[in-house]
C-alpha cells in the first residue's frame, strides 16, 4: 500500500475477492492501482489547460498515450491506522506535464457491509485539471470470468479507436456489451468504459457478480460518472481469470476532450466513494 496507495488483497471469511499480489511482489496489469490525477489514457500525453499548454512523459509508448496517472508507484505514508480502517497519504508534486500540486488522503475502511474506498482531492496553490479512478481485479473463485453473471447498470458504451481513445458513446441496446439484466459474461472481452449509470434511491451504482451463491457488488458514489470493464485479454497474469471494475470520475482523454474533468480548485477538496460489498 505504501507504493501507490493502492489495493493489494480483500478477503472475507478467508474468500480472496481480489485478484492482487503477494506483498513482496511488484503490481503488475495495473491490479488495484489508484488512478490520479486521470484514469485511463491520453492521448500523445499533451492537453491544453486555462490557456497553457502541457507535454506529459509518454507512459504507454506502444500507443503514444499517458495513461492511468502520476501516482500508481509513487510513495505513500500511512497516517492513521485502526483495526477496521487506514488511511494513506501522498503530495502529488509539481512536475513536468502537470505543473499543480495536488494533496491526496485515501481512506480504505472494513465494516459488516464491505469495503469502503474514500478518496479526497485538495489543490494546494491553484486551480487544476483532475480525474480519479481504481483499477481492482475482482474474483469469485471461478476458473474463468466466463460463467460469471455480470450486470452492469449503463445505457451507453464509449467506443474507442486504436489507441484507447474515445470516440463516442452509443447506446448499448442491442450490442454484445448491453449487460443491464444480469447474463453470463461468456466469451465477450471486455475493455470498455460505460456512461449513464442508472442509479439506487441512495445515489450507488452498482455493477453486479455473481456465480452459484458467491456474488460481488462494486458500487459507487455520483462522483464516479464512469466505469471500465476490463477482462483482461491476452494479459497473462490476469487473461479472463478475473475482471476489472474500474470506477472512473471522467472517460479516457478527458484532460483534452474536457468531458466530465475537474476544476480542482485551491482549498475546496473534491470526495469520491466507491466500495465493494460481497453478497
Amino acid at each position: 500500500m505504501e507504493v501507490g496507495g493502492g489495493l493489494r488483497s480483500y478477503a472475507v471469511d478467508g474468500r480472496e475477492l481480489l485478484d492482487g499480489y503477494s506483498a513482496d511482489a511488484m503490481c503488475t496489469s495495473g491490479r488495484g492501482q489508484v488512478l490520479i490525477p486521470w484514469p485511463n489514457r491520453l492521448e500523445g500525453g499533451r492537453y491544453e489547460f486555462d490557456g497553457r499548454t502541457h507535454q506529459l512523459p509518454l507512459t504507454e509508448p506502444e500507443h503514444g498515450n499517458a495513461i492511468h496517472g502520476l501516482v500508481q508507484w509513487s510513495d505513500w505514508s500511512v497516517a492513521e491506522r485502526e483495526a477496521d480502517r487506514v488511511v494513506v497519504e501522498h503530495a502529488l508534486r509539481p512536475q513536468p506535464g502537470y505543473p499543480f500540486e495536488v494533496s491526496l488522503r485515501i481512506e480504505y475502511a472494513l465494516s459488516s457491509g464491505g469495503l469502503t474506498v474514500r478518496t479526497t482531492a485538495t489543490s494546494v496553490g491553484v486551480v487544476c485539471p483532475f480525474g480519479a479512478g481504481a483499477h481492482p481485479y475482482v474474483t469469485l473463485g471461478t476458473q474463468t470470468v466466463d460463467p460469471v453473471a455480470l450486470r452492469v447498470p449503463a445505457a451507453r458504451l464509449v467506443r474507442t479507436d486504436a489507441r484507447g481513445i474515445p470516440t463516442d458513446a452509443v447506446l448499448v441496446d442491442g450490442t454484445e456489451f448491453d449487460f443491464r439484466e444480469p447474463r453470463p459474461i461468456g466469451g465477450t472481452k471486455l475493455d470498455n468504459a460505460f456512461t449513464d449509470l442508472d442509479r439506487d434511491a441512495d445515489g450507488m451504482a452498482r455493477v453486479e457478480l455473481r456465480s452459484g451463491e458467491r456474488g460481488i457488488d462494486v458500487w459507487m458514489d455520483e462522483a464516479y460518472r464512469y466505469v471500465t470493464l476490463y477482462t483482461g485479454d491476452p494479459r497473462p497474469d490476469v487473461n479472463r481469470r478475473s475482471i476489472a471494475v474500474e470506477p472512473m470520475t471522467c472517460p479516457a482523454n478527458a484532460f483534452r476532450s474536457g468531458e466530465a474533468l475537474i476544476r480542482l480548485e485551491p482549498g475546496r477538496p473534491f470526495t469520491s466513494t466507491w466500495g465493494i460489498a460481497p453478497v
